[in-house]
């Protein structure tokens, strides 16, 4: 019986013949996977072979494509943000690159901003503009950086239609506004309101249309903020039904991460618009509630320094007065107050089986030093661990959440890649390959 190991080891290379030739890619450590460009075939045998569960994908939040119509009601700042007055829907968060060219960069701005209503303690938008998220359902439609073209889900979507999924089929997107973030129990949101419902349909549509297979819920940075909050507001006997594995990769975490901090206060680095740099986005971008939702939680971050003055220090328990003193107007700082403050430490786990994919080993924002107090100047950084966005000490308090439940430590799983950075983990090959074999071992696995 000793030697039976060895001969086992010799076999493997024969096993692995019998395998469709898409799953023995990613099975075999002597395969270098090399992802095909778009709209190639998927290799002889894979389709059909493979039972594949759906998956719906939720992409980062610059990845979901914005339209926007003018009603008689808005009253733009300057004549020529008017123009589209009246002419029916158009693309305002799509190929943001055309920006500049049409001079639209303030009317972007100022359409693209929200309002907080604290009677009804939501986000509206400005009066007389209305907007929508077009291709929900498709994984083909999200949003297609010019200079970026495997971000946004886009060279995991061509290794999942390499092994046999099918846009439409067997895959499906779920794109949202990246504006507005998803609500704690208790809270208001319409826009999220509509967009859970939503996303229900399609997961058992796509659930009806694949013999009643569960289906693998997918989320990549803040789309994995959107894809838990989602899974997190359904009834359990829902879950146990339509959730087969739940996914996310380099997602937020509930603790927060400190470069939000930074980009509240010198402007998002996250949305590329050509010409515009980050600080003239600024105040677009703080009426967001997706800009201060993943602030630093003090159960996490303590009362150590984030922001550095000469005058004053602010830690994640001075939030607040960081962003007053920052420029956010007293209704930006009212709704945080009221919609992020009060949830920052409460967790829920999803209940379903859940792995969890981040980076670590890279430079990550820590601490920011403002000398002067002037949060119009660059700051000194201080650096730490992490993905390059989201704090490793969020992803070690994410995991202890989940273990400290006992049913849902069961079906957790947290897997950490040296080097891997937020917005590559999903394109860098080595690491896609890992991100495709969690996929592959989540339709494997029985339930």
């Amino acid at each position: 019986m000793a030697g039976a190991p060895t001969q086992l080891l010799r076999l493997l290379p024969l096993l692995l013949l019998v395998l469709p030739s898409g799953l023995r890619e990613y099975l075999s450590p002597e395969i270098n996977h090399r992802p095909e460009e778009d709209g190639t075939a998927p290799d002889p045998g894979v389709a059909g072979d493979a039972v594949l569960h759906p998956i719906v994908l939720v992409p980062g939040v610059s990845c979901s494509k914005l339209e926007a119509r003018l009603t008689g009601a808005y009253r733009p700042s300057v004549p020529r943000c008017g123009a589209m007055k009246g002419k029916g829907w158009f693309g305002l968060w799509d190929n943001c690159s055309d920006l500049p060219g049409h001079h639209y960069v303030h009317c972007f701005m100022e359409q693209m901003s929200l309002v907080y209503d604290p009677v009804a303690d939501d986000y509206r938008n400005l009066p007389g503009v209305e907007t929508r998220v077009p291709n929900f359902g498709s994984a083909r439609g999200f949003q297609i950086n010019p200079e970026h073209p495997d971000w946004c889900l886009q060279a995991l979507r061509r290794e999942l239609e390499r092994i046999g999924y099918r846009d439409g089929d067997t895959l499906f997107g779920a794109p949202y506004d990246l504006r507005r973030a998803p609500p704690m129990p208790g809270q208001t949101s319409r826009a999220y309101s509509f967009y859970f419902r939503q996303l229900t349909r399609l997961i058992e549509d796509a659930s009806r249309r694949n013999q009643g297979r569960k289906a693998i819920l997918f989320g990549h940075s803040f789309g994995g903020t959107v894809a838990l909050a989602f899974v997190q507001s359904t009834p359990m006997a829902w879950r146990d039904r339509y959730i087969k594995h739940l996914i996310l990769a380099a997602a937020p975490p509930a603790a927060g991460v400190v470069p939000t901090v930074k980009y509240a206060a010198s402007g998002p680095e996250v949305l590329y618009v050509p010409t515009a740099p980050p600080p003239s986005l600024r105040p677009m971008w703080r009426t967001f509630e997706s800009a201060v939702v993943n602030f630093p939680s003090p159960a996490v971050f303590g009362r150590r320094p984030l922001v550095v003055t000469a005058r004053r220090n602010y830690s994640a328990h001075d939030m607040a007065e960081f962003l007053a003193a920052a420029g956010f107007g007293a209704a930006s700082v009212l709704a945080f107050r009221r919609r992020e403050v009060t949830s920052m430490d409460r967790f829920q786990p999803p209940m379903v089986p859940t792995t969890c994919i981040n980076g670590e080993s890279n430079e990550t924002l820590e601490q920011l030093v403002y000398w002067d107090g002037d949060f119009n100047a660059r700051p000194v950084l201080v650096y730490g661990d992490g993905d390059g966005f989201i704090n490793l000490v969020s992803m070690l308090a994410f995991d202890e959440q989940m273990r400290q439940q006992n049913e849902q430590n069961k079906l957790f799983k947290s897997i950490r890649l040296e080097g891997a950075r937020h917005s590559t983990i999903v394109t860098d090959d080595w690491a896609l390959k890992r991100i495709m074999q969690e996929i592959l071992e989540a339709n494997r696995i029985s339930g």
